[in-house]
């Protein structure tokens, strides 16, 4: 009998081993207990795949997770919320009081909130819903090049939810730039300067057209197969492509008001567009998220050697496509062998670098230091290109005529920045020009704690991109705001479009001037209430 028992008890231990564990693991304490060490040999485990891929680890995650098992909470440390940093115009006293979504982040923790996570996420990888389609248009430039415009169309169930979200906030008394409108909002989004469409910026092309916007995608020569006619390339900061394809989207919606946003390094291009055009910009407003705003800093920073690898690849896949066309205008067997970014833009870009080359083959050839080879265009692309049919002299004087901010003083039009404290591929936060913001009332900066390169990953999956919220509500309360102003009589009644920018119309037009972000003008906080009541809300047009 007694082993009959023993032999019924061993039978029955595992199912009661089962039923004792399953008991204990309800236990709310041993619960957070087992959550606190899966998450520390996580977080371990992380640490060693950045330090064998060299990349730069979030401090703050690994302060939390250094805490003992049991502690406060085992999530990573709460956010102190985005900052917005700007001169106290009356337009940034109206998005802090209506633009609800800059006060309220909730960006995720780790590991979701990780920077390189998010960032691989957002670049190659990321979920955005639907899958969209795109009609593209090519667009033919003065100089013989192409463009390409890609304009988003949404599935048959994108249309029919996009009406009944419409037919519901209208029903509820909401307010959406987009929505139910007879000329509806074009969004213009520029991809990052390596060209293709990442999964973060679909996400944002479904976003906006949810809200009724047009989303059309403006693709740089060479990029996203789009053909290449001419052997030019779109330098970092150029921004005559862009010029010529915001006026033919203007042309194919007049009446609509065209707002633009660009991401990570497309920034370069938008903001040379819009220092260059100044007050004559077809756009009402624009925003950067993850920006590059120093360009010859993040080149000469440099970034981790992972994402480094990725975006040469890119490059020098797109360059290899047209080897045989450039062989005449540029060494592109040196630029395929490049191993940084800097190297790569400087071979493609600067005439000092082609020079070295050709007097290392040809000693005797008798070039001088700084002569220019004549390019390969015709006389009238010449003349319309003017300065940038030649290639720059060097790199400093690339940078002179390329750097983003170098017409700040001339931007008409409000702008949002977006940037996050651990972004993962651009220089440290310790280097964004905060007295361009603080002292230019056209410059708006968000600064986050956490959210990588255009990741801004909320707690909640569901609720889709932080960054897209903030950019998609920074237009409606932008138009509200405008349409205060013209109820006010602020509006010019002789203005072309219809549209308000923002201009001193008390101080004459300034020069435009190179290199801004290396004269900078300082000011004192103090007195920046005291100069608001000298600024109006208008915009004097020059073409």
């Amino acid at each position: 009998m007694a082993s009959f028992l023993w032999d019924c008890f061993l039978f029955l231990l595992p199912s009661l081993l089962l039923v004792l564990l399953s008991v204990v693991l309800r236990c709310p304490r041993v619960q957070c207990w087992m959550r606190s060490a899966v998450r520390a040999a996580a977080w371990r485990l992380w640490v060693i795949i950045c330090l064998i891929l060299e990349l730069p680890l979030d401090t703050r995650a690994w302060t939390e997770e250094a805490k003992p098992p049991g502690s406060e909470s085992g999530s990573a440390p709460a956010s102190d919320g985005p900052r917005l940093i700007c001169k106290p115009t009356a337009l940034a006293k109206y998005l802090l009081r209506h633009c609800g979504s800059l006060g309220r982040s909730r960006l995720a923790g780790w590991p979701r909130g990780d920077p390189h996570l998010q960032t691989v996420s957002s670049l190659l990888c990321g979920q955005h819903g639907e899958t969209l389609q795109f009609t593209r248009d090519h667009l033919l430039l003065r100089d013989g090049g192409i463009v390409a415009l890609d304009w988003a169309v949404g599935t048959r169930l994108g249309e029919a939810r996009r009406r009944w979200e419409g037919r519901k906030e209208q029903q509820s008394g909401g307010k959406s730039l987009g929505c139910f409108t007879l000329t509806p909002p074009v969004l213009l989004l520029i991809p990052q300067s390596w060209g293709g469409m990442t999964p973060h910026l679909k996400a944002l092309s479904h976003q906006a057209m949810l809200q009724g916007f047009y989303v059309v995608v403006f693709h740089p020569r060479g990029t996203a197969s789009c053909p290449l006619t001419t052997a030019r390339l779109t330098e970092f900061g150029d921004p005559a492509d862009l010029e010529q394809a915001v006026s033919y989207v203007h042309s194919r919606h007049p009446s609509s008001v065209l707002v633009a946003v660009s991401e990570g390094s497309g920034s370069g291009i938008l903001l040379s567009y819009l220092g260059e055009c100044g007050s004559s910009t077809r756009l009402t407003a624009a925003a950067a998220i993850s920006p590059v705003l120093q360009g010859q800093l993040w080149f000469e920073t440099g970034i981790p050697p992972v994402y480094q690898w990725g975006s040469l690849v890119h490059r020098k896949l797109q360059l290899s496509r047209y080897k045989s066309s450039f062989r005449g205008v540029l060494d592109v067997d040196r630029a395929l062998k490049c191993s940084s970014p800097r190297d790569f833009e400087e071979t493609l870009f600067c005439s000092s670098v082609q020079l070295q080359s050709e007097a290392s083959e040809l000693p005797n050839s008798g070039l001088k230091s700084g002569s220019q080879s004549p390019p390969s265009l015709a006389p009238s692309a010449v003349w319309a290109l003017g300065e940038r049919a030649y290639q720059a002299k060097d790199w400093e004087n690339y940078w002179e005529r390329n750097e983003p901010l170098r017409d700040a003083d001339e931007v008409a039009v409000p702008v949002l920045c977006i940037c996050s404290s651990d972004d993962p591929l651009l220089p440290p936060a310790s280097t964004l020009p905060l007295q361009l913001f603080l002292s230019n009332p056209y410059f708006h900066l968000v600064l986050t704690d956490r959210g990588g390169h255009c990741g801004f990953t909320l707690e909640e999956e569901r609720e889709g991109n932080w960054s897209h919220i903030v950019v998609l509500e920074y237009f409606r309360v932008v138009a509200d705001f405008l349409k205060g102003e013209q109820r006010d009589g602020v509006l010019e009644e002789n203005s072309p479009t219809g549209q308000r920018s923002w201009i001193r119309n008390v101080v004459p037009q300034r020069r435009r001037r190179a290199a801004m972000m290396r004269r900078m003008r300082t000011q004192n906080p103090e007195y920046m209430d005291a100069e608001e009541g000298e600024f109006t809300w208008k915009r004097s047009y020059t073409r």
